[in-house]
């Protein structure tokens, strides 16, 4: 498997840079961005950070960097739409 960084398209909040940090890490997103932000109240140096990374870092581009479906794609599956 060839694994690669890039920004999530499915588990993102501003541009997926911590999504596909997590992915690639293997680590759950939801610490990442508790890290990322106890970085930006460290003296702002987070901020900077993450504005380079959002502009350095590639998109996801088959949308498959962030395997775990949705909660939406569930309740998609459940109601028999797709």
């Amino acid at each position: 498997m060839n694994k690669r960084l890039c920004k999530s398209r499915n588990d993102r909040i501003v541009a997926g840079v911590c999504g596909g940090l997590a992915q690639f890490f293997g680590l759950d997103s939801t610490i990442i961005r508790v890290i990322w932000a106890v970085m930006i109240c460290m003296g702002g140096s987070g901020l900077l950070l993450y504005i380079i990374c959002a502009v350095v870092i590639p998109n996801d581009d088959d949308g498959s960097s962030y395997q775990t479906p949705s909660y939406r794609d569930n309740q998609d599956d459940a109601n028999g739409w797709r």
